[in-house]
């Protein structure tokens, strides 16, 4: 009989390539998890691992074991909604780990509805960059993961999860106060190709939404200044040290005496915003009824 406990190792050794870091994420030791997975590969009589380079990969066998690890997990997860239920599940804490733009745009304003409809569910707000909330969702560190699409990140039709398309939104073009680009009122990208760049750092999901829209336009942007905080990035550009995409929502509120923000013609930079789960998670009372407030709160947004 195999032993689910350690089905979930497996699946943590499969994201993280390497035991040290499963073991870290499972707030375990990497001498508990090779036993676990030592006594599984006795369990199913198939050896699930080998070396690769300085980590590990999957078998043939570990790959196929993976695949109705993916199933089993979300049938518990189903279970334990199911059994939530039945208890009543009307009172109880969801941590939701978001991106800052996420959290003003959507989530805040939906801890405040479900404080008045369903006071007896506490938000805990774990702030996580796009890519970051994810690998937090399917460590088991966060229930509710409010993310961004990016290239090589999971997909929608990724077994481990489920989920919730919310919104997208458009990227503007920051220049410097009386760049030449900023007198007609809209920017092509393409013109800026020759311009040095402010960006976020590789791996920053908006970092890969500047990147593809200026492939799209022809040229690699060349990245001089680098930072994940939009006000830092917008005061570079004021600073005249390079031109900008940045979400339009994260220029709200801010000062803009410096700058001049455009829409982009041409190429769309987007990033799409969704809410997810593990599978089968997705009908526990209490994470439910948090998707139904995201996905109402995201309906109320102001048309871009």
């Amino acid at each position: 009989m195999i032993d689910p406990r350690r089905l979930r190792i497996l699946r943590a050794v499969a994201d993280h390539r390497t035991v040290t870091a499963a073991a870290a994420a499972l707030y375990l030791t990497p001498s508990a998890v090779s036993q676990q997975l030592a006594a599984l590969e006795q369990e199913t009589g198939h050896a699930l691992l080998t070396r690769s380079g300085r980590g590990v990969r999957l078998t043939a066998a570990g790959e196929i074991l993976l695949g109705h690890t993916h199933e089993v997990l979300a049938q518990l997860e189903r279970a334990e909604a199911e059994l939530a239920a039945y208890a009543g599940g009307s009172a109880g804490e969801v941590t939701v780990a978001a991106f800052a733009t996420g959290i003003a745009e959507v989530l805040a304003p939906a801890i405040a509805r479900l404080a008045l409809e369903r006071p007896g569910i506490r938000l805990r707000v774990r702030d996580a960059e796009g890519d970051q909330s994810l690998p937090l969702l399917l460590d088991g560190e966060a229930d509710v993961a409010l993310a961004v699409e990016y290239r090589g990140g999971p997909g929608a039709d990724d077994a481990r999860l489920s989920v919730l398309p919310l919104y997208a939104e458009p990227f503007d073009a920051v220049l410097p106060a009386g760049h030449p680009l900023a007198d007609p009122p809209a920017v092509s990208l393409a013109d800026l190709s020759d311009a040095d760049w402010v960006g976020q750092y590789p791996g920053n999901p908006c970092h890969d939404v500047t990147l593809l829209a200026c492939e799209l336009a022809g040229f690699q942007p060349r990245f001089v200044h680098s930072s994940d905080d939009f006000r830092a990035v917008t005061a570079l550009v004021g600073a005249g040290a390079g031109v900008a995409l940045v979400p339009r929502s994260a220029l709200r509120g801010m000062d803009l005496k410096e700058v001049q923000v455009r829409p982009v013609t041409g190429p769309a930079a987007t990033r799409r915003v969704f809410a997810a789960t593990r599978r089968g998670a997705e009908t526990h009372p209490l994470i439910a009824p948090v998707l139904a407030a995201l996905v109402r709160e995201s309906e109320r947004l102001p048309a871009h």
